[in-house]
C-alpha cells in the first residue's frame, strides 16, 4: 500500500515545511481549532492500524476522527469548513482516488493535548512516528521525572512528534525545553506541538547527544529499536537486535546531565534465549557510585508481527523497556 502522504515534501510544488511560516501558522491554528472541537484521538500499532481500516465500513471517513486519525480518504462535507481551509493553507490535504481527499497529516491526543505527526503508513524514511510507544514513553516520564529545579534544562533527543519533552515540560512550568532531531519534518511538528502546549523552546539539529550544547537536569529519549530491512531512521535501531542507537544515547546522554539530573530511555529490547540484550550492556557499562540505574520492562511482547521477519529469526520477544539513570549530586532531578 502507498503512503499515505506521509512525505509532504514530494509533491513538486510543496516548498520545505520548516521553511515555510505560513503552513506553520496554519497548522497551529488547526491545532486550536481541532481543541475547540474537542478532538481526541489515541494512535494504534500499525498493525491495528491496518485491520481496522480494512474494514468494508471504513473505506470512506465520515467523521473528522477519521479523516485526521485513521488516514481515511474523505468526500467534500465531511470534514468542517474551517479545518478544511488550514489543512489546505498548510498545504496538508491532497487528492485521492474518485475525486476525493486525504489528509497528510494525522492529529494524535497524548495525556490531553494534540500532536501533529505523520499520516498513516508511515513508509517514508523521514516519516514521524507517534504511536502507543509513545504513550507508554509519556506515562514513564510523569511517573519518574521527578521535581526539577527553578529554571530546568529539558532535552528530548530524536524528539520526533516531541511528546516526551513536551510532557515533562508541562509538569515542569519553569523549564527550558531543547527539541533535538536529524529529521527537519521532525523538527517542524514538534516545535508546533511545542507552542501549542505553551511551551518556551529551541530547536537543534544534531545526530547524537553529544552535538546537542549544554548540560541537562532532564534528558528523554525514545530511540528506534526495530531491525528495519529499510533502514528508515525512525524506526532502525542499528545492530544489537536493534538495541545499538538505545546503547549509545545512553552513553552519550548520562555524560550530559548535571549532578542530580536523570535520564529516562523508553525502547524496545529483543530478548535472545531469554537474555536481555540492552540490559547486559548497561550493567557492563554504567557502574560506580555515580550512578544510580532503574531498569525495568514495562510491556513483556509488543510488535509480535515483526518476529515473522528473517533478521528476528533468534528473537523469542521483544519487550518495552523503561531505564532511568540518575547521576549522584546536588541539585537535579529528584527521586
Amino acid at each position: 500500500m502507498a503512503s499515505a502522504g506521509a512525505n509532504l515534501d514530494d509533491r513538486p510544488d510543496s516548498a520545505p515545511l520548516d521553511q515555510d511560516p505560513s503552513r506553520r501558522a496554519a497548522l497551529l491554528e488547526l491545532l486550536g481549532v481541532l481543541d475547540g472541537h474537542d478532538y481526541r484521538f489515541v494512535t494504534a500499532t500499525p498493525g491495528t492500524h491496518t485491520r481496522v481500516v480494512a474494514r468494508p465500513d471504513r473505506q470512506e471517513a465520515r467523521s473528522l476522527r477519521d479523516v485526521l486519525g485513521w488516514s481515511l480518504p474523505f468526500a467534500p462535507g465531511v470534514v468542517p469548513e474551517d479545518v478544511l481551509a488550514l489543512l489546505q493553507a498548510a498545504g496538508a490535504v491532497s487528492p485521492r482516488d474518485g475525486g476525493r481527499m486525504g489528509a497528510d497529516l494525522r492529529v494524535s491526543s497524548v495525556r490531553n493535548t494534540l500532536f501533529l505527526h505523520s499520516a498513516f503508513p508511515t513508509l517514508a524514511h523521514d516519516s514521524v512516528f507517534l504511536g502507543p510507544d509513545s504513550y507508554r514513553f509519556a506515562d514513564l516520564i510523569a511517573a519518574r521525572m521527578g521535581s526539577l529545579p527553578a529554571g530546568a534544562r529539558i532535552l528530548d533527543y530524536a524528539a520526533g512528534a516531541g511528546v516526551g519533552g513536551i510532557i515533562a515540560a508541562r509538569q515542569h512550568r519553569d523549564s527550558m525545553l531543547t527539541l533535538a532531531d536529524v529529521n527537519p519534518k521532525a523538527s517542524f511538528l514538534s516545535s508546533i506541538n511545542a507552542e501549542f502546549a505553551g511551551l518556551d523552546h529551541r530547536i537543534v539539529t544534531a545526530t547524537t547527544p553529544t552535538a546537542v550544547p549544554g548540560d541537562f537536569d532532564l534528558i528523554v529519549t525514545h530511540p528506534p529499536f526495530m531491525m528495519d530491512s529499510e533502514g528508515r531512521a525512525y524506526r532502525d535501531g542499528g545492530d544489537l537486535y536493534g538495541a545499538r542507537l538505545s546503547l549509545d544515547w545512553v552513553l552519550a546522554g548520562i555524560e550530559k546531565l548535571t549532578a542530580g539530573g536523570r535520564l529516562i530511555l523508553h525502547t524496545g529490547v529483543s530478548i535472545v534465549d531469554g537474555r536481555d540484550v540492552l540490559l547486559e550492556r548497561i550493567e557492563a557499562e554504567v557502574r560506580g557510585p555515580e550512578w544510580t540505574v532503574d531498569y525495568h520492562e514495562l510491556d513483556p511482547d509488543i510488535f509480535s508481527e515483526d518476529l515473522d521477519q528473517p533478521a528476528y529469526a533468534e528473537v523469542e520477544r521483544i519487550a518495552a523497556v523503561g531505564l532511568c539513570i540518575t547521576r549522584q549530586g546536588s541539585g537535579g532531578a529528584g527521586a
